[in-house]
């Protein structure tokens, strides 16, 4: 059972880093918002949940684990996050998408924090597998996240990447899908169609655990887990999500990929995400 106040610790957190992106991206005037909100508790539970080791002071530590966030066109969430936790300055963040920023529309490795270009879709399980062979290979003991789009897994270079990763036994390497059906203008399963997902996931040889991405308890349970509890094997993660998580409006609308919100439908956003936290609408 996860402590209580630590799960409330999370949900308020998410809630404003949910705040901070909806003000990066009304301000850049661009920016994928839905795909952002529906990984944005994953990250949060990653970084704030005791999961990842990592040095803020120090980005380029040898023995912290690695995140890629493969889906980086959701890199606003991570941005947020890394600010956050003091690996750049916040004023960075009212900069997003501007010329002369650091933070562009997807992650780089000039942010500091960032382990991988990403965004061009399919290639971040591929990059996080070879990490976690180095450090299977170099005893170093470093564990490997990789969060990708459910759309994003209609790339065959994510496929090959499970093999890769089954065949060299990469318990320290953890595939989290980002499952919230939709993609650009679509629904996954009227265009490229997944399911049975877990099931094709353990018959590539991962260790498969399906999840709801959105429940802090469900989250923290699965990472929390000993990789040793089955051995040599990578373990993948569905994560059932809802895209644009956390405004009503958005929730679950295509247009919400990579809208950005009016002046009465930021009002109104901010309203929303302000409950329950410190942060008031403006």
């Amino acid at each position: 059972m996860v402590d209580a106040d630590k799960i409330e610790m999370l949900e308020d957190k998410a809630r404003a880093i949910r705040l901070t992106v909806l003000n990066m991206i009304a301000e850049a005037g661009k920016g994928h918002i839905g795909g952002a909100y529906s990984c944005t508790d994953i990250i949060v539970a990653l970084y704030y949940g005791g999961i990842l080791r990592f040095a803020p002071d120090n980005p380029s530590w040898g023995l912290r684990d690695r995140f890629i966030l493969s889906k980086g066109h959701s890199g606003s969430a991570l941005f947020a996050v890394l600010a956050d936790l003091g690996y750049f300055d916040t004023s960075e963040l009212a900069l997003y998408c501007k010329n002369g920023s650091i933070l562009g529309g997807h992650p780089d490795r000039n942010v500091p924090g960032i382990e991988a270009d990403t965004g061009s879709l399919g290639h971040g399980l591929g990059i996080g597998a070879g990490m976690a062979l180095a450090a299977k290979l170099n005893n170093t003991g470093q564990r490997v996240f990789v969060l990708v789009g459910d759309g994003e897994c209609a790339e065959g270079a994510v496929w090959e990447a499970m093999v890769f990763a089954a065949r060299h036994k990469l318990a320290n390497l953890t595939l989290i899908i980002d499952r919230n059906r939709q993609c650009v203008l679509d629904f996954t399963e009227d265009c490229a169609p997944l399911d049975p997902f877990s099931d094709k996931l353990a018959a590539f040889g991962w260790d498969t655990r399906e999840i709801n991405g959105h429940s802090f308890e469900e989250i923290l349970a699965v990472l929390e887990e000993p990789v040793a509890i089955v051995e040599d094997r990578p373990r993948a993660i569905v994560a059932n999500t809802v895209k644009g998580k956390g405004v009503s409006f958005m929730e679950g609308i295509l247009k919400w990929h990579h809208a950005v919100p009016n002046q009465d439908e930021l009002f109104a956003a901010r309203t929303e995400l302000a409950q329950q936290t410190n942060y008031q609408a403006s």
